[in-house]
């Protein structure tokens, strides 16, 4: 039985919350089985590795397929985000065969799930995963709101 969307996104959040005290964006991502049993979980870890490709989704996704010892193949997988994937994380994720992506705050700068661009909907590529957007939208959104805030650098007042 698959994972209900709001437990789903609700790990993840928890996940994302291991990248809160260090310097990488705190994006969360749980790998779900077919039978809605967790088999991994990351946040991203792309300055903490020097890795640009440890974002979370990449991360839980190489996990998950070790886990479940099927080689590279995630078919019946459910994958949580906190954030709508990237470029890179969307074609990994079809590549993958991810049956069910669920994700919380939309992300109209670098989505690739509908905001930006629409990679895993795209009638040329031989797979197509089920799509539950905006879920726990505000508390992702606000993690990041948190995050950003506090990083970036702000213009003195004088």
């Amino acid at each position: 039985m698959p994972v209900e969307p709001a437990t789903a996104v609700r790990s993840a959040l928890e996940a994302a919350e291991g990248a809160a005290a260090g310097p990488d964006v705190p994006i969360g991502a749980v790998v779900f089985g077919p039978d809605g049993t967790e088999l991994a979980r990351a946040h991203n870890a792309r300055e903490a590795l020097g890795d640009p490709t440890a974002h979370a989704e990449m991360l839980a996704m190489r996990a998950a397929a070790t886990c479940l010892g099927d080689g590279w193949r995630l078919s019946g997988c459910t994958l949580a985000v906190t954030v709508e994937p990237c470029t890179m994380c969307a074609g990994a994720l079809v590549l993958a065969r991810v049956s069910r992506l669920v994700f919380g705050a939309w992300q109209p700068k670098t989505g690739a799930v509908g905001s930006l661009w629409d990679v895993v909907r795209d009638r040329r590529l031989n797979h197509r995963p089920e799509v539950v957007g905006g879920v726990l939208e505000n508390e992702c959104a606000a993690l990041l709101e948190n995050f950003f805030a506090t990083h970036r650098d702000v213009p003195s007042a004088e």
